[in-house]
């Protein structure tokens, strides 16, 4: 009993400052909404670094972007990063949505070149418009000018972006929009710590000197993360298949065995020197709450965030 004590002691006392962030989509209908606020609502109180919103190339998407990041600067506390994608649009509309955001208090850009359409195989870029998340970033940087200094974010892929013929090549492209000037990575999700303890070395190699942090996915739907998986590139190990087999039908205990997964996920990094996360919360709070309590991320009083 004593040694599980004291290995209790040297997990919380690793913990102490860990630092979180959380990724929401806008919502499609009422009911929805409702619910990505209750879970705003619920993760505000872990005080995280910054909670993103992601966006699309279409035009409503787009205004259900700006409607969530202005909800969240005018009703709480917190710091929004508004994803933008400049896939299908001009430099004159990014730089317009820009300087919208600035006005209204962003400060934080997750700078992104955007998925091609998958319904229109011979998609071709805008013409006058930026084609690749290095420029999108370069012309955010360029902004700096005119007094309007965002902080950027870009996004990495610990087992390479699928349109990449290797992660080397990925990588070199990485290199690109952290030379334009972005401040951070945060990757896409994994399931492997080995696979992102190698995109590390692989990026300090490269002269990436800015923060890379691992985004985590809370997986309590496996056919949905295969199917997130597949997009995006990501592996899902064998022995996690494993693990949710048989579990299609018992809710509870697939979120128990997700709360285990996605904990130790972190524990491991965080052992490894790792101290900032970004989960993708899918707009549910719940297991993402509970994880990062075990964790060691502690609560704080709605009233003391505010004064």
């Amino acid at each position: 009993m004593k040694k599980i004590i004291n290995k209790l002691e040297e997990i919380a006392l690793n913990q102490k400052e860990l630092n979180v962030s959380f990724e929401f989509f806008p919502p499609k209908n009422d009911e929805m909404e409702e619910k990505m606020w209750q879970a705003i609502s619920s993760l505000r109180t872990l005080n995280p670094s910054f909670v993103s919103v992601t966006y699309g190339a279409g035009g409503s998407t787009r205004e259900r972007t700006h409607h969530t990041i202005s909800k969240i600067i005018k009703e709480t506390t917190l710091k929004p990063a508004s994803h933008l994608t400049c896939v299908g649009a001009s430099k004159q509309e990014i730089f317009e949505i820009l300087h919208n955001y600035w006005q209204i208090g962003v400060r934080h850009i997750v700078a992104l070149r955007g998925d091609m359409p998958a319904s229109s195989p011979n998609y071709q870029l805008h013409p006058n418009g930026f084609k690749y998340a290095n420029e999108l970033v370069k012309g955010i940087k360029d902004l700096d000018k005119e007094g309007i200094n965002f902080e950027i974010s870009v996004a990495g892929y610990p087992e390479k972006h699928p349109e990449a013929k290797s992660l080397e090549e990925d990588i070199d492209n990485l290199k690109r929009k952290i030379d334009a000037g972005a401040n951070r990575i945060i990757t896409q999700f994994f399931f492997d710590t080995d696979v992102f303890l190698r995109f590390i070395d692989k990026c300090q190699k490269a002269k990436i000197n800015v923060p890379i942090v691992p985004g985590i996915l809370p997986v309590t739907n496996v056919k949905q993360a295969k199917h997130f998986a597949k997009m995006c590139g990501t592996n899902i190990p064998k022995w996690m298949d494993q693990m949710f087999e048989g579990l299609d039908e018992k809710q509870d205990t697939r979120h128990l065995v997700a709360g285990i997964v996605a904990t130790e996920l972190c524990r491991i990094l965080h052992r490894s020197g790792i101290d900032d996360f970004h989960f993708y919360t899918l707009n549910r709070s719940e297991l993402t709450l509970a994880i990062c309590h075990v964790l060691g991320v502690r609560e704080t009083n709605i009233s003391s965030l505010e004064n």
